[in-house]
C-alpha cells in the first residue's frame, strides 16, 4: 500500500510539471523536454557506460536546430529516416539476437538516433502546418499512459500468457491487448474534447503509441538487462529512473511524427 501512494503521488507530480509546463509557451516547452532529456541521457549513458560531454552537447544542438529553430526542413526528414531505421533495428536486435551489439561497440549511434531523436521528435509534434497545439502532444501523453495502465492491470490481473519473456518476464500477451484497448478508448475521449484530428486519426495513433510503446519499453528492459540493473535510476520514487518513465513515448515519437506528416500531406 506505501509503495502503491508513493508511486501515485510522484506520478502525479510528475504528469503536472509536464502539462503545466506544454500549455504555457514553445520556449518552456522546450526547456522542460532539453531537462528531461538531459536527465534520460544520463540515465542511459551510465547504462551503457558511456563517459562522454559530447552526448550532451549533441543534445542541445540537435533540439535546438531541428525542434526549436530548424534551419532546413529537409534535415528533419532525413534524420527522422535515420531515426526510424535505427529503431527498427534495435527492435531486430531485441527479437533475435541475445546482446544489442550498439550497447557494445556503436554507442553514439544510439544516442543520436534513439534517445535525442526521441526528444527531438517529442517536441515537433505539437507543431503541426506552423501552429503550436499543445493538446495534440498531451493528447499523446495520454495515450502512451493509458496504454501502459491498462497493461499493467490487465496483465497482473488476468496475464497467462508471456508476451516476451527472455527479456521482460512480467509482460503478457494479455497486457499487450489490455494497454492496446485502453489506449483506442482514451483516443475515443480524446477525440471527443478535441478537434484537432478525425476519429480514425486518433485511433491510427492509439495503435502507434501501444505497439512502438510496447517495443520501446522492451528495447530498454534489454539494455537494463544487459547492465545488469533493475532500474535506470532512482529520480522518480516507486517508478526508478526517467528513462523507465519515458522510454515509451521515446520509441513511439519518430512514428507518430511521421503519421501524422503523412495525415498532413493527404488530407
Amino acid at each position: 500500500m506505501k509503495e502503491l501512494i508513493v508511486r501515485t503521488i510522484s506520478g502525479l507530480l510528475y504528469v503536472a510539471i509536464i502539462v503545466f509546463s506544454m500549455y504555457t509557451s514553445h520556449e518552456w516547452l522546450m526547456v522542460l523536454f532539453l531537462i528531461l532529456g538531459g536527465i534520460t541521457l544520463t540515465e542511459f549513458l551510465r547504462l551503457v557506460h558511456l563517459k562522454s560531454y559530447v552526448a550532451y552537447i549533441l543534445l542541445i544542438v540537435f533540439m535546438y536546430f531541428l525542434s526549436y529553430n530548424v534551419f532546413d526542413q529537409n534535415a528533419i526528414y532525413l534524420y527522422l529516416i535515420l531515426t526510424c531505421f535505427v529503431n527498427l533495428f534495435l527492435l531486430k536486435d531485441v527479437l533475435w539476437t541475445t546482446k544489442i551489439p550498439m550497447f557494445e561497440k556503436k554507442k553514439y549511434i544510439t544516442v543520436i538516433f534513439y534517445v535525442i531523436s526521441g526528444f527531438v521528435f517529442l517536441t515537433l509534434i505539437p507543431f503541426q502546418q506552423n501552429d503550436f497545439f499543445p493538446k495534440l502532444i498531451i493528447g499523446i501523453f495520454i495515450l502512451i499512459w493509458s496504454n501502459d495502465c491498462m497493461a499493467y492491470m490487465i496483465g497482473k490481473n488476468f496475464g497467462k500468457h508471456k508476451l516476451i519473456e527472455r527479456i521482460s518476464p512480467n509482460k503478457t500477451v494479455e497486457g499487450f491487448l489490455g494497454g492496446i484497448a485502453g489506449s483506442m478508448l482514451a483516443a475515443f475521449i480524446i477525440f471527443n474534447f478535441t478537434e484537432l484530428y478525425d476519429l480514425w486519426v486518433w485511433i491510427c495513433m492509439a495503435l502507434i503509441a501501444s505497439l512502438f510503446g510496447t517495443i520501446g519499453d522492451l528495447i530498454q528492459s534489454k539494455f537494463k538487462r544487459q547492465a545488469g540493473v533493475k532500474d535506470s535510476g532512482t529520480l522518480m520514487p516507486g517508478h526508478g529512473g526517467l528513462y523507465d518513465r519515458l522510454d515509451s513515448i521515446m520509441f513511439a515519437s519518430p512514428f507518430l511524427y511521421a503519421f501524422l506528416l503523412i495525415v498532413d500531406y493527404v488530407s
